[in-house]
């Protein structure tokens, strides 16, 4: 149930001025969308009775069925701290899609991470999630186009001088006070011009939203201070890349299912279970929780990006992580998704695949103690440790071969997506790169 009604939301926009609301919605390779509005629309907005076309967006529907409407979440009604240079204050709301009908729309991403909310609430469950999104500020060049220049050199935990990006970070932060975060940190990461700001965990459907409203916020608040904001994983040669580790647990009627005071670890059955489905199907997850070509240059051993499926207590070289916290803080951490990933799919086919190993009492191989990065290829084939995929297209191919997760996306966002990605793979294999001509043009 919302928290706010209808007149509520009606109620704020006149004392906060609103002239303006955007109606946003989220397409399914993650890319938020929106359609603005005047204030006096709202009230039609609220009652679901705005319409858009759906053909027009990327996978969302064909010409002739392309009618959808949008029904706002109220409890998302935040303003804008940012005033538009026309003037007017500027608030939105996040819809979900449905169609004529007055059914959700299957393709909606929004829509996916509810359904797997629903089982498993019907299970007992209550997701909690907490990312941890990192992104590059670079400078723009004098036409105002982003280049691969930091504007800074500083490293992990870094101060001014140095961490010249501190402004820009803190007025970030305080953009997102504003539109109802709860900050917990923010600091300057190991790369120069890196950056990662941590907001606290939340269940999991108002974090996928959180995630979306983050990025674009970045993106706004470093545009105003003449930088460009990107969560491209890899966009340095030679320098660690952007992740987005997501910490989750579950709750059942107030106390952490994931906590046992009994155990060695502090952890309970429930959540070796977890650690198990998520490791099962992690090379098709991984698809979803890195789904960009770009994703796979920074999944490599090196540089602190997880490739190992394996977990652990105390290691950051495995795929999943058991931070130190017990009690309610009782949590694991996935390493290796990355921000490019739409933060609805990625929550729903982790959630799944937890849920898959609660249901089938998936063990969890034996905890790795001993950084992988330093094992010999035969001692890791001895202990049983894979990789992730090497590709995106690789994952694809995992992907379709897993029921499970395949079922947790839906007919529709599978289809849309893995012809996307196909697309998305065939142009980068095809095109002919800086590095092959470098290598190869005056050699040959």
């Amino acid at each position: 149930m919302s928290k706010f009604t209808k007149e509520d939301i009606l109620k704020k926009a006149e004392e906060l001025d609103v002239k303006f609301v955007r109606l946003q919605f989220t397409d399914i390779l993650g890319v938020v969308k929106n359609v603005a509005i005047t204030v006096e629309q709202l009230e039609d907005a609220l009652d679901g009775k705005i319409m858009f076309d759906g053909s027009s967006i990327d996978g969302f529907t064909r010409i002739q069925e392309s009618d959808m409407y949008l029904k706002p979440d109220y409890d998302t009604f935040t303003l804008f701290p940012w005033r538009p240079k026309t003037g007017g204050t500027v608030a939105r709301l996040i819809c979900d899609v449905y169609m004529p009908s007055g059914e959700a729309f299957k393709g909606d991403p929004r829509n996916v991470l509810k359904r797997a909310l629903e089982e498993a609430e019907e299970m007992g469950y209550q997701m909690f999630v907490g990312p941890e999104p990192e992104f590059f500020l670079f400078q723009r060049d004098e036409d105002g186009n982003p280049t691969t220049k930091t504007n800074d050199q500083g490293g992990y935990f870094d101060l001014g001088p140095a961490d010249t990006g501190q402004d820009t970070r803190r007025d970030i932060v305080l953009a997102l006070e504003q539109m109802g975060f709860e900050m917990e940190a923010s600091h300057h990461e190991v790369a120069p011009g890196q950056h990662e700001i941590d907001f606290k965990y939340e269940e999991a459907l108002k974090t996928a939203d959180n995630i979306g409203t983050f990025k674009f916020v970045t993106k706004a608040i470093a545009n105003e201070h003449n930088l460009h904001a990107t969560f491209m994983p890899k966009p340095i040669f030679g320098e660690n890349g952007s992740g987005m580790h997501v910490h989750q647990s579950l709750f059942k009627d107030g106390e952490n299912v994931f906590y046992d005071e009994e155990d060695r670890l502090g952890l309970s059955q429930t959540a070796y279970y977890y650690i198990g489905g998520l490791l099962k199907h992690a090379k098709a997850i991984a698809a979803i929780t890195n789904p960009t070509v770009n994703s796979y240059k920074r999944l490599v051993p090196g540089y602190e990006a997880p490739v190992y499926l394996a977990w652990s207590s105390a290691n950051r070289s495995a795929l999943i992580r058991i931070p130190a916290a017990r009690g309610l803080g009782t949590r694991l951490e996935m390493r290796n998704p990355d921000p490019t990933a739409n933060p609805y799919l990625a929550i729903a086919v982790m959630l799944k695949a937890g849920l898959d190993g609660i249901k089938n009492k998936i063990e969890p191989p034996k905890e790795v103690l001993e950084n992988i990065y330093d094992m010999s290829v035969e001692a890791k084939e001895e202990r049983g440790i894979e990789s992730l995929p090497g590709s995106i297209i690789e994952a694809v191919d995992y992907l379709l071969e897993d029921e499970l997760i395949k079922d947790a996306l839906g007919d529709h966002v599978l289809e849309h997506f893995v012809e996307a990605k196909k697309i998305e793979w065939d142009i980068y294999r095809t095109q002919v790169h800086g590095w092959e001509l470098d290598e190869y043009l005056k050699v040959y």
